[in-house]
C-alpha cells in the first residue's frame, strides 16, 4: 500500500514537472509564436524580380510576417491606392504616378528614389524582321506593341517619339511592360518596346535591342509607406529594406540603376 502511494506522488510530481516543461505544445518558457502578420506591397510590373527576391529576405528577417506583393502598372495601382485599396508600401515606376499617390494625401512622408530603368526594343529571338533601331519600329513591315500612354513605359514612349521626330503606329498599348513581353515572347508582335530589366529577366525567350536614344526618357522609380496601411512599422522597414544596401545590390543584378 505504501508502495503504490509513493508511485501515486511520483507520478503526480512527474506530470507537474512536464506541464511546467511547456508539456502542453506550448514553446519553453511559455512564450506564444509570434502572430502572422501581412504586409500589402503593390509595385510596378517591371520590379517582379527584384522585388520577390526582397520579399523573401523580409519575410527571412521578419518572423511571421507575409508579404503580399501586387504587380500590376503603375498607374493602375494608384488608382486602386486612392480607391481605398488596403496597402503598406508602393513602388511605382515614375514620379507622375506616385504624384497621383501624394496628391491625395496617401504618402507616409515623402517618397523615396530607389532606381532607374531606361527602354529597351524586344524582339523574337533572332530579330527575325532586323529591327535595329527607334526608327526600324515605324516600318510599315513591323507590328509594334508598346505600353499604354498613362503607364510609365507608355509615357517614356511618347518622350523619345517627341524627342526623335518618329512616331510609332503600335498594333496594340498594353496596361503594363509584362504584357508588352508577352506578345513579343509569343510571337504576336515583331518588336516592342520594355525595360532593359525586363529583356534581361527573360532570358532566351527574346532579343533585346539597345538603341541611344532611349537615355532621353530615363524613368525614376519612387517608393513611399502609405497612411492608410495597417502595418506602419513594417512599412517603413520594408522601404527600408529596398533603399538599404541589400536593396540597391538585388536592384543591381536585376538590371536596375540605383541613385
Amino acid at each position: 500500500m505504501v508502495r503504490t502511494r509513493l508511485h501515486v506522488v511520483l507520478a503526480a510530481v512527474v506530470v507537474a514537472l512536464l506541464a511546467g516543461c511547456g508539456g502542453g505544445g506550448e514553446p519553453a518558457g511559455g512564450a506564444a509564436p509570434p502572430e502572422a502578420r501581412a504586409l500589402n506591397v503593390f509595385a510596378a510590373a517591371s520590379l517582379t524580380d527584384a522585388f520577390t527576391a526582397l520579399k523573401a529576405k523580409f519575410e527571412t528577417d521578419h518572423p511571421g510576417v507575409e508579404v503580399r506583393l501586387n504587380f500590376a502598372g503603375s498607374s493602375d495601382l494608384a488608382q486602386q491606392i486612392v480607391n481605398g485599396a488596403p496597402a503598406d508600401v508602393f513602388a511605382a515606376a515614375n514620379e507622375s504616378t506616385m504624384k497621383t499617390v501624394t496628391d491625395a494625401g496617401q504618402a507616409a512622408g515623402g517618397p523615396t528614389l530607389f532606381a532607374t530603368n531606361v527602354l529597351q526594343i524586344v524582339t523574337p529571338p533572332g530579330n527575325p524582321k532586323g529591327v535595329a533601331s527607334f526608327a526600324d519600329l515605324a516600318r510599315p513591315d513591323v507590328t509594334v506593341v508598346v505600353c499604354a500612354p498613362q503607364v510609365p513605359c507608355g509615357s517614356a514612349t511618347e518622350k523619345i517619339e517627341r524627342a526623335t521626330g518618329v512616331t510609332l503606329s503600335p498594333v496594340s498599348e498594353e496596361s503594363d511592360v509584362k504584357s508588352v513581353l508577352g506578345k513579343v515572347s509569343t510571337g504576336n508582335a515583331d518588336a516592342g518596346l520594355v525595360y532593359v530589366t525586363d529583356v534581361r529577366s527573360a532570358g532566351g525567350s527574346v532579343e533585346g535591342v539597345e538603341f541611344p536614344e532611349a537615355d532621353t526618357a530615363v524613368n525614376n522609380y519612387p517608393i513611399t509607406a502609405l497612411t492608410g496601411g495597417r502595418e506602419p512599422e513594417l512599412a517603413r522597414s520594408f522601404v527600408e529594406l529596398v533603399t538599404g544596401e541589400f536593396g540597391k545590390k538585388t536592384l543591381e543584378d536585376a538590371g536596375f540603376g540605383t541613385p
